[in-house]
């Protein structure tokens, strides 16, 4: 059953909403300079529920944040986000706004920094808004939904002087740290290979776009909703993303209009150790294979508007001031693990997330988000001092208030003042990775005339001028087309 609203009249009221509003840059309103005059760090929220709810209230542990706004399109939200507030009326009294743009618009004399924890598809266009007014943000990985965004949104933390962090929470955590001490120690020798792996994906995969019409199986473990919710705007919903009649709201993750996949849920946490221990920053070619679908007994299919049930990426990075040569880092997900080292006993399990540095004298294995991190065998013990300061409420504590307390204290000390764990300029690079591998992953069983399939070449990328330079159609993912008047735009 359609929604009775037409293509059409929906992207008329879109043009007309897009048009409406005018955001008014901070330099007049008094310059970069600018402070606020409340002695805490007044917050909006561009996400209230689930995600965001959940780092809003992290910053607001820090003792230092007043929730002053919140965004979402769907206002139940707030209420869902309010139930594990520490304080639950605060969060209810914040001045609700459906539309960010309306919010940015109307209370930019009074918002210091912004919040993000949308869909993928909608980070870079919310996020910069925010940075042209001299706000400070906070986004939840992956930091973008293409590459060219990923780049933009690194150039515009520094254009407009704006204290940045991307939320891999992991980042903040001692284990990245104390890995890189025993890096710099000689612990392992010099690295040159690198496994990451994940059990992602956890939603479905590897399907068609879903049909309001389609028939169910009967023993289907849920019923997806297949019809446009009315307590959401769904306009406001889809952004800077094609119009879609509908959506399986629960799932957007495995839609390429929306989410990144396996690599982008989780690349941004699992490639953060070895990025930091290594410096790694400029990916020279990458390669992928993405794992069979069936339409229905022996009858393979490509599914284009899904992300695969699974994928095996290689990346090769150049050589940085930390390694003696190019670094070889292999994605993993949906099942895929690499060949279990020997230096584990058969007790020892390898972890269905991890990453694996194989270096020249060793190697070190750390868990998911980078944690407890080991070096190989077990038994091997290295004392090392501590070399990096370790981030205050965030040891051994992912999901605490650590890693959003450091951008807080950042932004109140003013552009440039404090180190952080994954501001842009660090989050950037680690976020093209990820999303170069979804480039051949989604390339890999694409057909060029003339030229095969993407999955048989190793694609070689001109990092400066963002291009595949073998296998041209590759480069349609790496800057998308956007809804008309959802436009991402800047100039680099």
């Amino acid at each position: 059953m359609k929604t009775k609203t037409s293509r059409r009249k929906f992207l008329k009221k879109a043009s007309a909403a897009a048009a409406a509003f005018t955001i008014v840059p901070r330099h007049v309103l008094g310059g970069s300079s600018f402070v606020a005059p409340s002695e805490k760090l007044v917050v909006a929220g561009i996400a209230a529920g689930r995600r965001g709810a959940g780092d809003l209230h992290n910053c607001y542990k820090s003792g230092k944040v007043e929730i002053g706004y919140l965004c979402d399109v769907d206002e139940a939200e707030v209420a869902l986000g309010a139930k594990g507030s520490p304080d639950p009326e605060h969060y209810k009294k914040a001045k609700y706004y459906a539309d960010f743009r309306e919010m940015l618009d109307k209370e930019q004399r009074h918002i210091d920094a912004v919040c993000i924890a949308t869909p993928d598809h909608n980070h870079a266009i919310q996020a910069l808004a925010a940075m042209q007014l001299g706000k400070h943000v906070y986004v939840e990985k992956p930091m973008t939904h293409d590459i060219w965004e990923a780049r933009v949104l690194t150039d515009a933390a520094k254009r407009y002087k704006v204290v940045t962090q991307m939320g891999n929470q992991g980042a903040s955590d001692d284990g990245p740290r104390l890995a890189r001490e025993w890096y710099e120690a000689g612990a392992i020798g010099d690295v040159h290979t690198v496994y990451v792996w994940t059990d992602r994906p956890v939603w479905p995969a590897g399907i068609h776009w879903s049909s309001p019409n389609a028939t169910m199986p009967k023993d289907l473990d849920y019923v997806p909703n297949y019809h446009i919710p009315k307590e959401k705007n769904w306009d406001l919903w889809l952004g800077t993303a094609p119009y879609r009649d509908f959506v399986d709201r629960f799932n957007w993750r495995c839609w390429w209009d929306y989410g990144t996949g396996s690599i982008g849920d989780m690349g941004c946490h699992l490639m953060e150790l070895p990025f930091s221990v290594l410096g790694l920053q400029e990916v020279q070619e990458v390669h992928a294979s993405a794992g069979t679908v069936y339409k229905d007994h022996f009858r393979r299919d490509e599914f284009f508007d899904s992300v695969p049930p699974s994928s095996y990426a290689t990346l090769r990075f150049a050589k940085t001031s930390r390694t003696q040569g190019p670094v070889t880092l292999y994605w993993m997900d949906g099942g895929i693990t690499p060949p279990i080292p020997d230096e584990l006993g058969p007790d020892e399990p390898l972890g269905s997330n991890g990453a694996l540095l194989v270096g020249t004298k060793g190697k070190i294995l750390a868990g998911v988000y980078g944690r407890n991190p080991r070096l190989l065998p077990t038994s091997r013990q290295v004392k090392v001092p501590q070399k990096y300061p370790r981030v205050p409420l965030a040891s051994g504590n992912v999901w605490g208030p650590g890693h959003a307390a450091q951008w807080v204290e950042a932004c109140l000390a003013g552009y440039g003042k404090k180190e952080l764990s994954s501001s842009f300029d660090i989050a950037g690079p680690l976020t093209e990775a990820a999303l170069l591998g979804n480039l051949a992953i989604r390339t890999a069983n694409m057909k060029m005339e003339g030229r095969g399939f993407g999955r048989d070449f190793k694609l070689q990328w001109d990092s400066k001028n963002m291009r595949v330079t073998n296998f041209d159609l590759a480069n349609q993912f790496v800057k998308r087309e956007y809804r008309p008047g959802w436009e991402v735009k800047y100039k680099l």
